[in-house]
Order: structure tokens, then C-alpha cells, then sequence
């Protein structure tokens, strides 16, 4: 019998490859953690064979360069969260965090995208909202500056953070995680040549209104990411989420767009190499 711990087991092969645009290798804490090849190995069994690491702090930014590094199937995205911005500006330490991540940015080709920033309202009361802004349009200058791709966190905060891309311009690839809107933010997105990644939350009985967006979402504005470990797909919530469990989010992404599932692969494999600057692995 399982428990909530076990990991969900492998699903069936994808009929063609495609890429887990945003996952969080270094958050695995579950009681059986999967090494990088591990989650590698299952992955690419099940036809995943490339994964968009992302590194949501300093620490985690330097292990996202890292690991893209040492392996040809990863490449790597670096930020602040917005969540830590206000408390590097409580600490007198955002200036010199943004540096850090740039200098990141920098040093390595590994590098594709800066992010995931953004803003996040749920997490961060009025007082803090002042330095997210602020660590926003930082990323933003970033991103455009060394020809990035901007992956975006928004949380409760979809009027502002298209008012702030509208304000100071939005980088040429520019990627909504995990999206949340409902499907006129979705169609303003799009409008503005985003591409949409949807997460695990499309198969949640009470996100309709996320599948509503993905209805709406041009075909080749799709992409599709884990968030693992979080926003594991049902049947499996509660459980840990991994990037072989992508293809239980795509069928049911093929479902909402009825679509053939190997016509939804091609195009979502043929995003992610537009999305994060050509292709890699």
C-alpha cells in the first residue's frame, strides 16, 4: 500500500520528447530523494530527456549553474524569488544579491534565463512589495541586458506585473510559470508574445479556470514545467513531484486542447528551444 511519501510510480512514455521548462532538482527533501541522475534517468525514460533548472536564491542559483554544468540535459535559470527580496532589503543586502546573480548570468552559457522573479502577493504583505518591485525591474534590465530569457513568478499580482513588463518593455523570451491567470490574463499574455507554462494545477479538480486559460493559449505559446517537487499531478497530489511526471501533465494538457498528444509534444519540445534560446542536450 502506498503512503503519501511514496513517489508515484513511472507513467507511461511520452510518443515524443519534450522538456520540463521549470523544476527545483535542489528542493527534494522527500524521504526517498532522487540523486540528479536519478531524476535524469527516470525522466528521460519516459521521453523527458531535458530539464530548465531553476535556482530561486543564492544558494540555489550557484547549485542551478553548477549542475547545468557538469550535465548536458540541464541548463540553468538564476534569481532572486520575490518572496526573498524583501528580506535582502530588511538585511541592507539586495544590491549586492542582484550583483551576485548577474555575475552568475554572466560567467556561465549554461545560463539561459534569469529567473523565476516576478512578484508574489500572496507570501509578501504591502510593506514588502516596494523591493519586489524593485527586484523586478532589476531582473528585467538583466535579462534584456545579456539577451536572457525572463522567466516570470506571479502570484497574486497579475494586473501589476503586466503593468510593470508594459513599463519598462518586456525581454524578446519571456515565460508566465506556473501559470495561474484565467484566460483573458492568459490572452493578454499571449498578446504580448509570452509563452504560458502550465504546471501539474491543470489536473486539480478545482483549477478550471487555469484550464480555461490553457484553452485559450495558442499552441505554439505552450509549454509545460513540473515545479517539482511541488504541484504534483493528479492522481498523485501529496505525493513528490519529479520531472517524469510531465507526461501525466501532458495528456491532460492534450485533453483541454484537443489536440493529438504527439502533435501537443512536437510543439511544446519546439517551444522550449524557442522559449530558452535554441537547443541544448
Amino acid at each position: 500500500m502506498s503512503t503519501p511519501g511514496d513517489r508515484p510510480p513511472l507513467p507511461e512514455p511520452l510518443p515524443r520528447p519534450v522538456v520540463d521548462n521549470h523544476c527545483h532538482l535542489d528542493m527534494d527533501d522527500s524521504a526517498e530523494q532522487l540523486s540528479v541522475l536519478d531524476a535524469l534517468e527516470r525522466a528521460g525514460s519516459v521521453n523527458v530527456p531535458r530539464i530548465v533548472q531553476i535556482g530561486c536564491d543564492l544558494p540555489g542559483a550557484k547549485w542551478a549553474v553548477q549542475v547545468a554544468e557538469a550535465h548536458d540535459a540541464i541548463v540553468a535559470g538564476v534569481a532572486l524569488h520575490p518572496n526573498e527580496a524583501p528580506r535582502l532589503a530588511a538585511d541592507g543586502q539586495l544590491d549586492d544579491a542582484l550583483a551576485e546573480i548577474e555575475s552568475l548570468v554572466v560567467a556561465s552559457p549554461r545560463v539561459r534565463a534569469v529567473g523565476e522573479t516576478g512578484l508574489d502577493y500572496f507570501r509578501t504583505g504591502e510593506e514588502g512589495r516596494a523591493a519586489q518591485h524593485e527586484s523586478f525591474r532589476a531582473h528585467i534590465a538583466m535579462a534584456k541586458k545579456h539577451d536572457k530569457t525572463l522567466v516570470i513568478h506571479d502570484r497574486d499580482s497579475h494586473a501589476d506585473v503586466l503593468a510593470v513588463l508594459d513599463e519598462v518593455g518586456a525581454p524578446e523570451r519571456t515565460v508566465m510559470h506556473c501559470f495561474s491567470g484565467h484566460a483573458d490574463f492568459a490572452r493578454a499574455c499571449v498578446e504580448r508574445g509570452f509563452w504560458l507554462s502550465y504546471a501539474g494545477t491543470v489536473t486539480f479538480k478545482n483549477a478550471q479556470p487555469v484550464r480555461d486559460a490553457l484553452a485559450v493559449t495558442p499552441l505554439d505559446r505552450v509549454l509545460v514545467e513540473t515545479d517539482a517537487p511541488f504541484l504534483t499531478p493528479t492522481p498523485y497530489r501529496g505525493r513528490p513531484n519529479a520531472s517524469y511526471l510531465v507526461p501525466t501533465t501532458v495528456r491532460a494538457m492534450a485533453q483541454v486542447l484537443e489536440v493529438e498528444l504527439e502533435e501537443l509534444c512536437e510543439a511544446i519540445n519546439t517551444n522550449s528551444d524557442a522559449a530558452f534560446g535554441g537547443p541544448w542536450g
